[in-house]
Parts: structure tokens; C-alpha cells; sequence
């Protein structure tokens, strides 16, 4: 039996919260958007969470920005109103975010730090994404640099800046170099992790707020969990 704990209203670790912008840690067995699983979104449970702290009558607005995997952990940022989704929207699909991920891998890379450019194509049926070194029909320009940041005994820890924003592109592309994610039997690691996870979180997140345009950093703890606390 896995022992993972899914997010509820009582117990979201919220990162960050205002008028315009909830910011949420996401835990592993969370998902952002209600899929065919019929599984409870986390967008459902920022709802209530904000219904029942403010007393809102009715429907509650919250926009979904932006989406992590199932199995990945870290900062899912939400719009509280309609004004902040679509300048948050724009700041993501323009770039003018900063994203650093955190990911333990099990085979050190070749470099310590690297700058990786692949072509990634989506296979819908399987919901996968292979990174390629050239580029093939239908594939998008994938691109992202990472450093060793720990080394551990059979693992490494990596910091990661996202460039582009592509279906599973870091997973992807470490899979591609020899250096698949811990637990991530999909692109090619040989064992999952207890709780079903990944051994992915998005650690950071910069932007300008949309509305009072001051700088806003975002950082959310790693996950409770031996290996990261290494990390």
C-alpha cells in the first residue's frame, strides 16, 4: 500500500497567497486538473480551501496556470481572479518566468553542468515524449541546462533552469543523456519509489506579480522523504 498523502483543504501547503495568487507545494499523489481518473483536482481543493477561509458564497474563481505531472512535487501557481490568470498565462508563454527544478538521478551525467537541446515529440497515445538530437516531424525545440548540485552515494542531485516548456521535458531529456529520474519507470528507471512519485520538484519559481508588479520569488520545500533530505 502506498503511503502517500494527498492534499486537502486542511492540509495544502500553500507557498504564497494574495488577492490575485494562490501558490501551492504539490504533493506527489496530487493532480492539478480533474483528468479521466475522476480523481479530485487540486484546483477543486484550493476551491474549498478558499471558500472556507473567506466565506465565499457561491462559486469560487480560481485559473489553473500551469501544470505539473502527477508524479512530480513542487509549485503550481493558481489565479485568484481573471485579470491575474491571463497576465499569468502571458508571462508563462512569453518565457518571463524563471523555473528551477530539483531532480536525483542515479547515473551521474557525463558533465557536471550542460546545457541540453533536444527535439521532443509527444506520443498522445501513451502519453509520453521522446527527446530527439535532431529534428523529426511534429517535434518541438526542447531546451534546458542542469548542474550537479549534490552527489550522494548512488545518487546525483541536479538543479535544473527550464528554457522552453515542453510535455515531460525533463524527464525526457534526462532520459535521453543515460540519466533517467529516480522512480520514474516510464523513461527508463528500473524501480518506482514507494509512493508512486518522481524524484522531480519544482523547487523555484520567479516572476513580476501581474497586478502589483513587485518581483515575487517562490521556493517550496522538498518532500519529507530520506533521499531529498540529502539533497
Amino acid at each position: 500500500m502506498s503511503n502517500k498523502i494527498i492534499s486537502n483543504k486542511n492540509n495544502l501547503q500553500i507557498l504564497h497567497e494574495d488577492n490575485h495568487l494562490i501558490v501551492v507545494n504539490k504533493r506527489v499523489g496530487d493532480i492539478v486538473q480533474g483528468d479521466k481518473t475522476g480523481d479530485k483536482p487540486l484546483s477543486d481543493v484550493v476551491k474549498e480551501y478558499i471558500k472556507d477561509k473567506y466565506n465565499k458564497p457561491g462559486e469560487v474563481f480560481l485559473g489553473v496556470v500551469h501544470r505539473l505531472d502527477r508524479p512530480t512535487t513542487g509549485i503550481v501557481v493558481f489565479a485568484r481572479t481573471s485579470k491575474a490568470l491571463t497576465r499569468m498565462n502571458e508571462l508563462f508563454s512569453n518565457r518571463e518566468t524563471q523555473k528551477t527544478y530539483w531532480a536525483v538521478v542515479k547515473n551521474r551525467p557525463s558533465k557536471n553542468e550542460d546545457t541540453l537541446v533536444h527535439y521532443i515529440k509527444r506520443n498522445e497515445k501513451n502519453n509520453t515524449s521522446k527527446a530527439h538530437t535532431k529534428e523529426v516531424p511534429d517535434s518541438k525545440l526542447a531546451s534546458l541546462e542542469y548542474k550537479i548540485i549534490k552527489e550522494l552515494d548512488n545518487y546525483y542531485g541536479l538543479e535544473i533552469q527550464l528554457h522552453t516548456g515542453r510535455h515531460h521535458q525533463i524527464r525526457a531529456q534526462l532520459s535521453a543523456i543515460g540519466s533517467p529520474i529516480k522512480g520514474d519507470l516510464k523513461y527508463g528507471f528500473d524501480r518506482s519509489n514507494p509512493d508512486g512519485g518522481i524524484h522531480l520538484h519544482a523547487r523555484k519559481l520567479v516572476f513580476i506579480h501581474p497586478v502589483s508588479k513587485e518581483n515575487i520569488t517562490i521556493i517550496a520545500p522538498t518532500p519529507d522523504e530520506v533521499i531529498w533530505k540529502a539533497i
